[in-house]
């Protein structure tokens, strides 16, 4: 019994890792319809671990359920998009301004380094976007609030699966790694203000660029 149980949960992590990857990524497109029998046959499941996988996404918001349509990936809206800024814009500016405050410059001077050569980052996007990665981690550590952290966990899910809808634009890129550098120089030399300041400018350019991203790709 215990172990049909353990092989049925991990089954279930599986399909959830595989899937939460695909939706954030793009190949599960917003609005594609996530038919229980397919989707087992496709992962090579069964349709009980496959459930509680799309019961953890549904937690998360990443799918939802749809009149006529079953479970769907959540669709992506201007509207959703400009919600999703104004509680981000509130968290991180408050993370910044705390990771000013309380921050091991240690932690942040080897990212503060990277930023410095922008070229030389951009010439992977990928290692970029890892870079903003470990940008939010060190960020998160040094914040020390493991409420504000585990909801900031949960609006960037979603900003991570917009931002991949809105295409990469080089000239935003460079952009967004200068005002990303702002910020890091802005939390080594505690500044709390300026550090809060940084962030708001930034998420309001992302802003920005998204939703005018968003309003291209409108068929």
């Amino acid at each position: 019994m215990r172990h049909a149980q353990d092989l049925r949960g991990r089954a279930s992590s599986r399909a959830y890792a595989t899937l939460r990857r695909e939706i954030l990524e793009g190949q599960l497109a917003p609005g594609t319809v996530l038919a229980e029998v397919d989707q087992a046959e496709r992962l090579g499941i069964s349709r009980t671990p496959l459930r509680e996988a799309l019961s953890r996404l549904g937690a998360e918001g990443l799918v939802s359920t749809h009149a006529g349509r079953g479970l769907v990936v959540t669709p992506v809206s201007i509207a959703h998009v400009t919600e999703l800024f104004e509680v981000r814009q509130a968290l991180e500016g408050q993370a910044a301004r705390l990771a000013a405050r309380r921050r091991d410059v240690s932690a942040f001077t080897d990212i503060q380094r990277q930023l410095l050569d922008v070229d030389a980052l951009l010439a992977d996007t990928r290692r970029y976007y890892e870079l903003v990665g470990e940008l939010d981690a060190a960020i998160d550590h040094a914040v020390g609030n493991p409420i504000l952290v585990t909801t900031l966990h949960g609006v960037r899910t979603h900003i991570a699966r917009i931002r991949r809808l809105a295409r990469d634009d080089p000239a935003r890129l460079r952009d967004a790694a200068r005002e990303h550098a702002h910020i890091v120089d802005a939390i080594v030399e505690g500044e709390e203000s300026l550090a809060a300041y940084a962030t708001q400018l930034h998420l309001h350019r992302s802003l920005r660029y998204i939703v005018m991203s968003l309003e291209r790709n409108v068929p």
